[in-house]
Formats: C-alpha cells, sequence, structure tokens
C-alpha cells in the first residue's frame, strides 16, 4: 500500500479524515454515484465521499473522462446524483445556488462580445438587481484584484487568453462566493501563462477569502496550487487516493523544482498511471 504524504502544518481543516462526515464541512459527500439512464446504463461515478473543509484549496485530477467535470456539477446543484448524499454548508446544493454560494470559472471565459470587461463583470451582478452605483464600484475593484485595471473598456476580442480568464475569475467573485468551482481554466493557456496565473490564484484566494475546487488534467498545477489533491479513477469515477500536499506557503516558482515537490508530483503520476 502506498505511503500518503501529509502536510506537517496545523492548517484548520487540512488533513480531516477522508470519508467521515464532519458537521464543520463546507462540502461534503457520502458515497454519491451517478448513472445516466442510457442502454445500457452509464456508470459515471460510484461511491465518491469527500469532505471539504472551509478555506481549503482542493483539486481533483484523473484520466479524460472519469467523472471530474460531473462531479463539479453535482456539488453546484446542476446534476442530482443518483446515489449518496451532498452538502454544502450542511444544506443541499441547489439552496446553495439560490444562495449564490458558489463561483463559476470553466475552460472558456464565455465573455459577452458585445460587453465590455467592465459590463462583463457587472453581468451577476445586474441579474439580482444591485444598485447601478454599487455594481460598478464592485467591477473595478475586481478588475484591480485580477490585475486588469486600465482595461474596463476593453471587448473581449481586445484581450488575450490570459487576460480573458482573469476577467472570467471576477466575474465569477462579484456575488462574493464561499466556493469558486473551476473547470480546468487554464488548460487552453501556454505554460509561462499558466503559472503565471496559478500564482495569480493563490494570490487572489488568499485575499478573497474563499475555497476553491479546482478540476484540472496538470498534475505540476494541482501539486502548486492545493492543500489537498483527490486522484479519480477511469469511468465510472471514484476516489483512488487523497493527497495532501506538504509544500508550506505561500508557494513561490522556486518550489517546483524542490525535492518535496518533484516528489509529490512523481508520487501523483504514480498513483494516476497503476
Amino acid at each position: 500500500m502506498r505511503q500518503r504524504l501529509l502536510r506537517s502544518d496545523k492548517k484548520a481543516g487540512v488533513g480531516a479524515a477522508f470519508g467521515l462526515a464532519d458537521p464543520s464541512s463546507l462540502v461534503e459527500l457520502k458515497d454519491v454515484g451517478l448513472t445516466y439512464s442510457t442502454r445500457p446504463p452509464l456508470r459515471a461515478l460510484e461511491g465518491v465521499s469527500i469532505s471539504m473543509q472551509q478555506g481549503q484549496f482542493v483539486s481533483l485530477i484523473g484520466p479524460s473522462g472519469c467523472g471530474k467535470s460531473t462531479l463539479l456539477r453535482i456539488v453546484a446543484g446542476i446534476l442530482d446524483p443518483t446515489s449518496g448524499e451532498v452538502l454544502v454548508e450542511g444544506r443541499s446544493p441547489i439552496v446553495a445556488q439560490r444562495a449564490h454560494r458558489f463561483g463559476f470559472v470553466f475552460q472558456d471565459p464565455v465573455l459577452l462580445p458585445w460587453r465590455s470587461v467592465q459590463e462583463n463583470v457587472e453581468l451577476l451582478t445586474e441579474l439580482v438587481s444591485l444598485p447601478p452605483l454599487e455594481r460598478r464600484s464592485r467591477a473595478r475593484e475586481l478588475l484591480e484584484l485580477v490585475g486588469l485595471r486600465g482595461c474596463e473598456d476593453f471587448r473581449p476580442d481586445q484581450l488575450s487568453g490570459g487576460m480573458r480568464q482573469r476577467v472570467s475569475i471576477a466575474r465569477a467573485l462579484a456575488l462574493e462566493p464561499a466556493i469558486l468551482l473551476m473547470d480546468e481554466p487554464f488548460s487552453a493557456l501556454d505554460e509561462f501563462q499558466r503559472e503565471l496565473l496559478n500564482s495569480e490564484l493563490l494570490r487572489i484566494w488568499v485575499e478573497r477569502h474563499c475555497s476553491v475546487l479546482f478540476v484540472t488534467h496538470h498534475i505540476e498545477e494541482a501539486v502548486f496550487l492545493s492543500d489537498t489533491v483527490m486522484v479519480m479513477s477511469a469511468a465510472p469515477g471514484r476516489i483512488l487516493e487523497r493527497v495532501e500536499v506538504n509544500l508550506p506557503r505561500p508557494r513561490t516558482d522556486a518550489m517546483r523544482v524542490s525535492a518535496e515537490f518533484l516528489q509529490l508530483r512523481r508520487y501523483l503520476r504514480e498513483v494516476l498511471i497503476h
């Protein structure tokens, strides 16, 4: 049996026992399964149990088609599991969704091309009828947070891929969510932009005091960002292993070549291929 790699620090919530119900959990999944009613039935997920604490950065990695994105949608209340239980802050995902507890960031930024950067960030606050002055003020604050001050009047087609994803992150934060759900947000970027936005995301995560559930295929990205990495099996998706990342924070680029980082990266690769 593989030896687990555990954090040595005492950060609240990190290292919670896998699979045990915890009333303090932010997100709790207990034996979650999803079977699509096709002919024959298609099992997408099976027996998935996850406990995520307030303030954690948790990544899901696994082979294509293993159900990572499906799991994200179940947490968000977009899909209903066919078995098991999902709780967000002790309530159903639908209740959390209606209370605007989630922010979404996807691989495609999905910006409206006819709206300016500022107007794209304001979209969600506009939909919930936030007063115009507050909408504009909040959007400008978030654009500064993501490093796009001065770009308020640009259109999406005037921005690079990395800048468009920054706008997407700002928009996701507009309703002050407790949880950011991020589905391979940097996979379309080159390595330099990915690493830059990894560091920027960690800064934003610290400043906004939110929790992050992050889907990625990129092992190095998962190690650099996360407190905990959940490794999923091929379909039907199950949790093969929960690996706690033993790197100190704040994370730095120099850590990417440290012995601890390389050991974790190698270990996760071994879990995935066996």
